[in-house]
């Protein structure tokens, strides 16, 4: 398994979340974006994960809610990554590919445009 502190870790999902356009990012609403060390134990490769209700589904009834939530798993990263190139690009990818979730673009549609 490839070595990495935390807080480097964290750092490289700070600036894929910089990369990300300010025209998208002024639009996201109630989210938040974690580290965590591993994913739920039913899905131990998973890399990242989007809980919440997409902005295409939002009606009058969203309001008082708790924010939509992104982990971005640590371990799984990197055991698949061989190097630390690897892993920056997996965290962009991981990164883009759960925000897509929060714009409502499913698994399906993501493979479709390269990000899945």
């Amino acid at each position: 398994m490839l070595e990495m502190t935390r807080d480097a870790f964290e750092e490289l999902v700070a600036e894929a979340l910089d990369t990300i356009p300010p025209e998208l990012t002024r639009v996201m609403d109630n989210v938040a974006v974690f580290v965590e060390d591993e994913p739920p134990a039913h899905d131990p490769e998973l890399l990242g994960l989007y809980e919440g209700t997409p902005l295409t589904e939002r009606g009058e009834w969203y309001a008082g809610v708790l924010p939509d939530r992104i982990s971005i798993y640590m371990g799984p990263t990197l055991r698949y990554c061989a190097t630390t190139e690897d892993v920056v690009h997996e965290v962009a990818v991981t990164v883009v590919h759960e925000i897509a979730h929060h714009f409502g673009i499913d698994d399906d549609r993501l493979h479709e445009l390269g990000w899945g």
